[in-house]
């Protein structure tokens, strides 16, 4: 018994005769790849299934938390990304030959299964413009409404957000915003001691309002061009003039260096920031993470001595703060009791270089929680219920606080299945705070040019 097979010699096909052992052979090896093809799909519909699941209940212990937040966090922020990848994924197995035996049809399963998570996330972000809407209702110092109708967010500007960005998810520089780059807010010269300015491009501008971003990433990494973006290009594009911050970082810096440089970033937007089109008359402050912690510190220590050495005489109050997840007890506070020891751990060792059992003050005066008066500023705290890295209960604690001693507005988000750093990403959720901190912040400075 023979059977026939055509083979490729040179630039002509030939068919030649070869045994039926050899045929079979061929036929085996192929029956084995789309066998090897079809669990090789269910094994990748297993690993986007567990993402998924990952995303609606992250694991909070270390040391897995921070895995589990990096699984979840684009997941979580662009869901319809991921049913696209998946989908084209779907298409190449297939393909391939995934579907000839029964692995690939369950993994089919757990695909279409996964889909319907990812949809479900989609959903729940869209849902965050309910909460934060929710947040200007729950306020017991209400907030005034702008005049100017133009300056809330608008539809238009939502409706185009809605759709991440398929080909590169992340944030891109707006055409109607310009930056300036590299200022040295220090007069050293440091790369640590320069900060951009962005505003809207080929604008007169003259009194602008002001926001000072302040990055996070633990206190010992980051850069002021990564984080906070769609929030300051959306804010440059409206009118105001937008600075995000560099300051020097562990373990290289020692506490206070983070706070005092933030201070004195302020300080010199407070004196030169009308060069650039801006009114030193209204300056907010916003970060996210380690930032979050450095901006509610900056808004509740205006003129604290010990954080301004050599400049305690400048100004560094700030009308607005605005932080994104923040760390508000440095003495470990919650995060030891609920997700380990490692906040704690991490600040002893390379943030402040002591041990907090030996020298607690420094830790305490370092926590916003400690800090709150009567005269803080305007807040509006945004956290999310699944972040990993800073449990929700820092935020809960710090905003009643806020709320039982001061006298200003007090706003609270607590964002529904909500990761860590999730403003970072171009997605729908991130669009809705970023037009609910819009009208935050010019409902704030409505209420300063014309108080009550």
């Amino acid at each position: 018994m023979v059977c026939r097979r055509t083979v490729r010699t040179g630039e002509r096909r030939v068919e030649e005769a070869g045994s039926a052992e050899s045929c079979a052979g061929g036929r085996q090896w192929v029956i084995m790849g789309a066998m090897a093809w079809s669990w090789g799909y269910l094994a990748a519909s297993l690993v986007g299934a567990a993402f998924v699941v990952n995303a609606f209940r992250p694991v909070r212990r270390e040391p897995l938390s921070v895995g589990s937040f990096f699984a979840g966090w684009f997941t979580a922020e662009l869901p319809l990304l991921h049913i696209v990848w998946q989908a084209g994924a779907t298409v190449l197995f297939a393909v391939a030959g995934a579907f000839g035996h029964w692995p690939g049809w369950v993994g089919l399963g757990v695909t279409a299964a996964s889909w319907g998570g990812l949809v479900a996330l989609a959903r729940g972000g869209d849902r965050a413009r309910d909460v934060l809407a929710a947040a200007f209702e729950d306020v017991a110092v209400p907030l005034p409404v702008p005049d100017d109708a133009a300056l809330l967010p608008h539809t238009g500007r939502q409706t185009m957000w809605r759709f991440p960005r398929l080909l590169y998810p992340l944030p891109r520089p707006v055409r109607a915003v310009e930056a300036v780059r590299n200022v040295d807010y220090a007069g050293d010269g440091l790369h640590r001691h320069r900060l951009d300015i962005y505003r809207r491009r080929g604008a007169v501008l003259s009194g602008a309002p002001v926001l000072v971003y302040v990055h996070g990433g633990a206190w010992v990494i980051g850069d002021k061009r990564e984080q906070g973006l769609p929030m300051l290009f959306e804010l440059a594009r409206r009118g105001w003039v937008a600075v995000t911050i560099n300051y020097r970082l562990s373990p290289k810096a020692t506490w206070p260096d983070h706070v005092v440089d933030c201070k004195r970033a302020v300080a010199w937007v407070r004196a030169h920031i009308a060069e650039y089109g801006g009114d030193p008359g209204f300056v907010a402050i916003s970060g996210g993470s380690a930032g979050g912690h450095l901006a509610a510190l900056v808004a509740l220590t205006p003129g604290d001595p010990a954080f301004q050495p050599g400049f305690e005489d400048a100004d560094t109050h700030v009308d607005a703060c605005v932080p994104f997840y923040g760390v508000y007890d440095m003495t470990g506070g919650t995060q030891s009791t609920r997700y380990g020891d490692g906040l704690l751990d991490l600040l002893e060792r390379r943030v402040f270089k002591r041990r907090y059992r030996d020298d607690p003050e420094p830790f305490r005066a370092a926590s916003p929680i400690e800090r709150v008066t009567a005269d803080a500023p305007p807040f509006f705290v945004i956290h999310g219920t699944n972040d990993t890295l800073v449990p929700v209960d820092e935020a809960r604690r710090f905003v009643a606080e806020l709320r039982r001693h001061s006298k200003a507005p007090v706003l609270y988000a607590e964002l529904p299945g909500t990761q860590h750093a999730f403003d970072v990403l171009p997605s729908v959720r991130a669009a809705h705070t970023v037009a609910s901190v819009v009208r935050f912040l010019e409902s704030v400075r409505s209420s300063v040019l014309r108080p009550s």
